[in-house]
């Protein structure tokens, strides 16, 4: 799947369980679609203790949204779709809203 998303991106939630909320894109999947968000779409997980000193337990840990359900989110505007200039051969993103750059 092809996205205009990357790494360390400022995204928004549009719709879900997390709608309005925003965090940091900390990784993305383009086979299936799907983006990881920093303290959005918590979901509890068992872990058992992998070494003789370490504790097992109940951790929460970021489970994975739909790429369809974040916007990134522009400084002016807030959140945007995404579009693409070319300037002296040099591909750049751009705010679809006011043409700022991301």
């Amino acid at each position: 799947m092809k996205t205009r998303l990357k790494r360390d991106d400022t995204v928004q939630v549009v719709s879900g369980k997390d709608k309005g909320k925003s965090g940091k894109v900390l990784k993305i999947d383009k086979q299936n679609g799907r983006v990881i968000v920093q303290g959005l779409n918590m979901a509890r997980k068992a872990v058992r203790p992998r070494k003789q000193n370490d504790k097992g337990g109940i951790i929460d840990v970021e489970a994975a949204l739909d790429i369809s359900n974040v916007m990134i989110v522009c400084k002016k505007c807030g959140p945007t779709r995404i579009g693409f200039s070319i300037d002296s051969g040099s591909k750049k993103r751009i705010c679809r809203k006011c043409g700022e750059t991301l």
